[in-house]
């Protein structure tokens, strides 16, 4: 895992776009936004993570042009939408690599590489966004606490009063 300030500067969103001078971050800069980050080497050890915190679904998901065809384009650049989700986001990286974006108390987006064996989980209500990087490829496991759903809610001023993103706010931001 590297994260960093990213610079938001026009061009291709899977090119790494660290700010100059480069400003790394650590796992606790990012738990205190609620991020939470594991470097975890095997399955048990997913699972493991998963009985604690009460993860009971699973699926896994592979980005890439060879296995989304026509549709990777297009997909990417929905994921790429800055958006929140009602319930936590888990993402075990199995192969490959991908940027996640977050926002920090100062709305600068915190820039996030995942690759083999990193996991991490977003809370409910962060506003965050996603892209694969210049490989076009990621293959991640997607752990849920109920039945899988993935429901993207693209940030707007309506989003304000959402229960979830009020709690979020509450919580680590203010």
């Amino acid at each position: 895992m590297k994260a960093y300030f990213y610079d938001n500067l026009p061009g291709d969103q899977r090119l790494p776009h660290e700010t100059q001078p480069p400003a790394p971050l650590n796992p606790s800069d990012l738990s205190a936004l609620g991020v939470l980050y594991y470097r975890i080497a095997d399955l048990a050890g997913v699972d493991a993570l998963a009985a604690e915190r009460g993860y009971k679904n699973r699926d896994e998901i592979t980005v890439s042009p060879g296995q989304m065809g026509d549709a990777y384009e297009a997909k990417v650049k929905s994921f790429f939408a800055e958006h929140l989700h009602e319930d936590e986001e888990i993402r075990y990286v199995r192969d490959g690599k991908g940027y996640f974006d977050v926002r920090d108390r100062g709305e600068r987006w915190v820039r996030i590489l995942l690759e083999k064996d990193d996991l991490i989980i977003l809370p409910a209500g962060i506003y965050h966004r996603f892209t694969t990087d210049e490989t076009n490829y990621i293959q991640a496991m997607r752990l849920f606490k109920e039945e899988p759903k993935w429901t993207p809610l693209n940030r707007s001023t309506d989003l304000d009063a959402n229960t979830y993103r009020k709690e979020y706010v509450s919580q680590f931001l203010e």
